[in-house]
């Protein structure tokens, strides 16, 4: 078992699960939700990585444009996947403990998203 952290954050490799805290509150994200991530960031790539050789190989631009459609989209996916698992969990501590400088963070972080 490997265990490292930094700033309130700990990855645990042997069992898959990693911590983060939010203003003392500490949430374990479980394996099962960072596979599904990490498959949505998968699909991404995936995606990116065609856009990629399409563009070397000097494919139709409309072709290149409807495959970074894909990409953004699956981008845009694998937040909401983070989003949903932050405010259902970290979020929800942190205003039931009168946390207001964790819920300004969030916000920040959702304007950068949806930029």
């Amino acid at each position: 078992m490997h265990i490292h952290g930094d700033e309130g954050n700990t990855h645990d490799h042997g069992t898959g699960t990693h911590t983060h805290t939010h203003g003392g509150y500490t949430h374990t994200h479980s394996p099962e939700h960072d596979k599904k991530v990490m498959n949505r960031l998968s699909r991404a790539i995936g995606h990116l990585e065609k856009v990629k050789d399409m563009v070397e190989r000097g494919e139709d631009c409309s072709d290149v444009l409807i495959q970074l459609a894909a990409v953004r989209s699956a981008l845009t996916a694998t937040g909401k996947v983070i989003l949903q698992e932050h405010i259902s969990h970290c979020i929800v501590h942190a205003v039931e403990s009168g946390d207001d400088r964790e819920v300004e963070e969030l916000n920040e972080a959702i304007a950068q998203f949806i930029k």
